[in-house]
């Protein structure tokens, strides 16, 4: 995990200060160094925070090509690195790593590279053969990367703290913050800044200050697979059997082990040193910690446990958000904050996370709502789930449409312009008459934003690499390929192809029969109705006296008290503490 900033622009040079600061600023991203470099001619000065990981004694950035000019600040991992430097014929010396092959790619092929990087990463690349600053970012958006145009320069950084600071940016009110806890596609709350979007390309002229942005890669234009059952499970086993240990640092490292299927199968497949997990006193209901237990035993990892309280999370909201920049809905936040913690504080740099089975095989409850009807899942044993299913009821009686439905389940407040919706009928067309292919595209659009963006900003906070290894480039092609059956079958069980790839690698019974995971989900809703409603009041009732008037009716909604999986007490709280 590091950090760049940056900027760029005819008169680039005399800001070598600014992004001195810049760089100063997203210090805990990469605290092995924090430097920064101006390029040959001027125009660009690059900043770049170091957390070393591949090899600790290699060389931190930003990173020159002296016989091109070209300078490159470089946030991430390209896992594939060593196999594409064969493949294209760049050498590397010793106590060099994954960014001088990307450095010397770049010279060589220029952006075109990209297609051939399998990782996480954002990156700024400033050529001065042809005069332009190149900003990008991975496939599926693993690594944040903002930037804002000011004056003819065009300013980046790894946080949108970071470039608030560099100028005045007012507060925005995103109205689908009240939809699904999070802004949507490239907008953030500061006018001007934006988030450049996943898989993007954007191509900054220093001398004209023009703009063009391209998408190096659409998951969409993959062709749907055709084969048979047990051919996909072959490739998919294979795949997985091939990529994931790939995926595993040369260091000691730690696994989020929340005891089902996705982290389980990590477990089998990395062996981690160290596993850790979050449970609750007083909250059976979503507490795994045995079956993470028995797995840590198997494989003869440490099991770490952690049990926070209410008190915990009350003494935690302030780092929480001063973390994140900005608020962002996702359930397990305050239950990842504490795991990242408590895996800095074993003097770990790199933590491992199960993100992409849910969106990709259909591992929500939602998505079999959507698919076989709300009858149907609850029939299926899932009761616990009629509030969400209710949410397909139809005032007329008539069934809804596919996007319709869709777009209800992933609603969690109101949508008054209709954008959630827009993007969940875009996915849905776009996935050309696949609905669950169109399922893992509305996720992409909504919800996944701030699953990916939490993880890297809170394991950042302190100085952690978050790697998901399910993310590698074939495995989510594939799975977004198969055809629905090949992914779910069962309205109670989703992930059919992971959970037989599991058997079929020899992990035990218990990780590919059982039902699926809680994930780290924690009791937030319910201390901020009980333990902590007097206190969580107050702090938002706080906030109301100076919040913007857009942000009122959040803050004022999160006054009342909430359901058992409301979750709009926290987000007016998190809100609260932003302020």
């Amino acid at each position: 995990m590091c950090g760049i900033a940056g900027l760029a622009g005819g008169d680039a040079l005399r800001h070598q200060g600014t992004v001195q600061a810049m760089g100063a600023s997203q210090h805990h991203r990469g605290p092995d160094s924090t430097l920064h470099a101006v390029a040959k001619d001027g125009r660009a000065v690059l900043a770049m925070n170091s957390l070393l990981i591949v090899d600790p004694r290699a060389l931190p950035g930003p990173y020159c090509d002296h016989q091109s000019g070209i300078l490159l600040s470089f946030n991430g991992e390209i896992y594939n690195w060593r196999s594409q430097a064969a493949a294209w014929g760049i050498a590397i010396d010793e106590r060099e790593s994954d960014a001088h092959f990307l450095l010397r790619a770049w010279a060589k092929i220029g952006p075109s590279c990209l297609n051939g990087l399998d990782g996480m990463f954002a990156l700024a690349v400033h050529d001065p053969r042809v005069g332009k600053l190149f900003l990008a970012r991975d496939r599926l958006g693993e690594k944040p990367l903002y930037w804002r145009l000011d004056g003819g320069r065009l300013a980046f950084a790894s946080e949108v703290t970071t470039l608030t600071g560099y100028g005045p940016a007012p507060l925005v009110f995103r109205p689908e913050v009240t939809a699904i806890e999070t802004p949507t596609g490239v907008d953030t709350p500061f006018q001007g800044i934006q988030l450049l979007a996943p898989a993007t390309l954007l191509t900054f002229d220093v001398t004209t200050g023009s703009i063009d942005q391209m998408t190096w890669w659409r998951l969409e234009d993959r062709a749907p697979f055709t084969g048979a059952y047990t051919e996909a499970l072959a490739r998919f086993s294979t795949i997985l059997a091939e990529q994931i240990p790939l995926r595993t640092p040369a260091c000691d490292f730690a696994l989020l082990l929340s005891g089902g299927l996705d982290s389980a199968v990590l477990a089998y497949l990395m062996r981690p040193p160290v596993c850790v997990t979050v449970r609750y006193r007083g909250q059976d209901r979503l507490d795994e910690s045995s079956t993470a237990a028995v797995i840590a035993r198997d494989i003869k990892s440490e099991l770490v446990v952690v049990e926070p309280d209410h008190m915990d999370f009350a003494h935690a909201v302030p780092d929480m958000m001063r973390a994140l920049d900005y608020p962002m809905g996702n359930a397990s936040t305050f239950s990842e904050h504490m795991a990242y913690r408590k895996v800095a504080d074993l003097g770990l740099r790199v933590v491992i996370g199960g993100l992409g089975p849910d969106e990709f095989l259909m591992g929500y409850v939602r998505q079999a709502l959507v698919l076989f009807g709300p009858e149907a899942v609850l029939n299926a044993g899932l009761e616990a789930y009629r509030p969400l299913a209710a949410k397909l009821v139809h005032t007329a009686g008539e069934p809804l449409e596919a996007a319709q439905a869709a777009a209800r389940l992933i609603l969690r407040g109101p949508d008054p312009d209709g954008r959630v919706r827009d993007l969940v009928g875009d996915a849905v067309a776009r996935a050309g008459g696949d609905l669950a292919r169109g399922l893992t595209l509305a996720d992409l659009a909504t919800a996944w934003r701030p699953l990916v963006m939490t993880s890297d900003k809170l394991a950042s906070a302190y100085a952690l690499e978050r790697r998901s290894p399910y993310l590698a480039r074939d495995l989510v092609e594939l799975s977004y390929r198969l055809p629905v059956d090949y992914k779910i079958t069962d309205p109670a069980q989703g992930k059919r192809i992971l959970r037989d790839a599991a058997k079929t690698l020899g992990l035990p019974r218990e990780v590919w029969a059982g039902r699926d995971k809680l994930g780290f989900a924690s009791p937030v809703p319910a201390w901020l109705n009980g333990d902590l409603a007097a206190w969580a009041d107050s702090q938002i009732r706080m906030a109301l006296a100076d919040a913007p008037s857009g942000f009122r009716p959040l803050l004022e909604a999160g006054l009342a008290r909430g359901g058992r999986f409301d979750r709009t007490r926290m987000q007016a709280l998190m809100a609260a503490a932003w302020f």
